[in-house]
C-alpha cells in the first residue's frame, strides 16, 4: 500500500498521543545510536509530551497516518539561551514515514509555529549519522555551527544547526 502526503495529517500533540510519540522516540534514536547517556531519549518529558508542550511558546506536533502517529516534532524555547532563540525539539519518524517529504513538511509547520511565537532564531542539535535530516535543515536554510547553544544537556549530539528566522523562509 503506498502513502500519499494527502494520507498524512499533522496536528498539535494530544495526550492520547503520548505513549506513541514516546515510544517512536525510544525506537528511532537507538536506530541512531542515540540512546546513551546525554542525548534526548533520557529527558523526562518523553513520556508526558503533551503536558510539557502545553506551555506558552511551546508547541508539539505528531505525524498521522490512518489514525496512527508515526512521526513528531516540536518547538521550545532554548533551555540557558536567548530568550528570541527555539529549539527543534524531537523530530522523529518512523521508518514507514520517511522518504514521503512529511520531514520537510513537519519542519516548515514547526518554523511556522515558531515566527508566530515571535521567535528571532531556531537551533537544533542532531548526529553526523542522521545524513537526510541534515540535507534538509541545510535545504531549508539552516547554518552549521561550530558549537552548541545554550543549556539541552545533550552532550551526546554532535552537529548544531542555527536559522535566522527573520528571513523569509526558504
Amino acid at each position: 500500500m503506498s502513502t500519499s502526503m494527502e494520507d498524512l495529517i499533522i496536528r498539535p500533540i494530544e495526550p492520547r498521543d503520548d505513549a506513541a510519540v514516546a515510544a517512536i522516540i525510544r525506537t528511532v534514536m537507538p536506530e541512531f545510536g542515540a540512546d546513551g547517556p546525554g542525548f534526548a531519549i533520557h529527558d523526562p518529558e518523553v513520556s508526558t509530551m503533551s503536558a510539557a508542550y502545553s506551555r506558552p511558546q511551546h508547541a508539539y506536533f505528531v505525524l498521522e497516518r490512518a489514525g496512527r502517529v508515526i512521526g513528531g516534532a516540536g518547538i521550545a524555547p532554548l533551555e540557558g539561551g536567548d530568550p528570541g532563540v527555539c529549539e527543534l525539539r524531537k523530530m522523529y519518524f518512523l521508518p514507514e514515514a520517511r522518504g514521503l517529504g512529511a520531514g520537510e513538511r513537519m519542519l516548515r509547520r514547526c518554523l511556522t509555529f515558531a515566527r508566530e511565537a515571535g521567535f528571532r532564531r531556531c537551533y537544533l542539535e542532531t548526529l553526523a549519522g542522521m545524513q537526510q535530516a541534515q540535507k534538509l535543515y541545510r535545504r531549508l536554510g539552516f547554518e552549521p555551527l561550530c558549537a552548541p547553544m545554550g543549556k539541552t544537556g545533550h552532550f551526546g549530539c554532535d552537529n548544531w544547526y542555527a536559522l535566522d528566522l527573520t528571513k523569509p523562509a526558504a
